[in-house]
C-alpha cells in the first residue's frame, strides 16, 4: 500500500513563506519517489472552490507552476531523501487552502494522493 503524506502547512501572515514537504511510503518503508512516479504534482483547494493544479515536476527534472504562483512558488525534489517540496514565498490570502501532493505511478499509471496539509494566510 502506497501512502503519500504532506507536512509543513500552517498559519502565516501575507508576505511570509512556507515550505511544504511530501513523503511517500510503501508497506511502511520509505518510497523511492523518482523510481515509483513519472511525475509528481502539488494541488490546492480553497474553501468552496475546485481543486487546482499548482506545480509539477517530472522525472527528467523539468518543472512548471501555475501562472497564479509563478515567481513565488517553486517545486523541487530531493532524490536522496525522497522528499517532494513546495517552497512558497510571498504568500497571499488567496493562497489559503488545503495543499495536496500526488504522483502518477510509472507502472499502471495509478494516481496516488496525500491527505493534504492546511495553509492559511491571514493578517
Amino acid at each position: 500500500q502506497v501512502q503519500l503524506v504532506e507536512s509543513g502547512g500552517g498559519v502565516v501572515q501575507p508576505g511570509e513563506s512556507l515550505r511544504l514537504s511530501c513523503r511517500g511510503s510503501r508497506s511502511g518503508a520509505r518510497l523511492n519517489l523518482i523510481g515509483w512516479y513519472r511525475q509528481m504534482n502539488w494541488y490546492r483547494q480553497a474553501p468552496g472552490k475546485q481543486r487546482e493544479h499548482v506545480a509539477t515536476i517530472i522525472n527528467g527534472g523539468d518543472t512548471n507552476v501555475a501562472d497564479s504562483v509563478k515567481g513565488r512558488f517553486t517545486i523541487s525534489r530531493d532524490n536522496y531523501q525522497n522528499i517532494l517540496y513546495l517552497q512558497m514565498n510571498s504568500l497571499q490570502p488567496e493562497d489559503t487552502g488545503v495543499y495536496y501532493c500526488n504522483g502518477e505511478a510509472i507502472v499502471g499509471s495509478n494516481i496516488d494522493w496525500g491527505q493534504g496539509t492546511q495553509v492559511t494566510v491571514s493578517s
